[in-house]
């Protein structure tokens, strides 16, 4: 193990290189970034709640909100944006794994898209309790 005092920090270089190799760091946010990019660029549900989340990102700091409604907000566009970055993962699979109709994968895309729909649901709802007593 090489050990460096540097302005009074102890770096172990050794043992860090185990522990956070930046080369493959870098590659994994590339790819998730890429990935991003590609939902953003070809899923319209996906552009549309951004957009819907980015309004209530506007209307959290035009409120004088309390740190946790803010952060239930958050959790809420953070819910339903990752729910449907899963949903368009299952489509894309099944349409892989089966390119021709079949009502079995309808099936499964349906209750994919449902789990998007109850978690957008559950955020208006949210949204609601949150904000209609700052515009009542």
């Amino acid at each position: 193990m090489t050990v460096k005092v540097v302005r009074g920090f102890i770096i172990c270089y050794n043992i860090y290189m185990y522990i956070l190799n930046f080369r493959k760091l870098r590659l994994a946010f590339k790819a998730a970034f890429r990935g991003l990019g590609l939902v953003i660029k070809e899923e319209q549900t996906f552009r549309i709640q951004v957009g819907v989340g980015a309004l209530v990102v506007f209307f959290m700091f035009y409120f004088p909100l309390t740190a946790l409604e803010r952060t239930v907000l958050i959790l809420a566009i953070v819910l339903v944006l990752s729910l449907e970055l899963l949903n368009s993962q299952i489509e894309r699979v099944l349409d892989f794994l089966q390119p021709n109709f079949d009502s079995k994968v309808r099936r499964i895309k349906d209750l994919s898209a449902s789990a998007v729909l109850v978690a957008a649901i559950g955020s208006v709802f949210v949204g609601l309790l949150i904000f209609l007593p700052y515009v009542l």
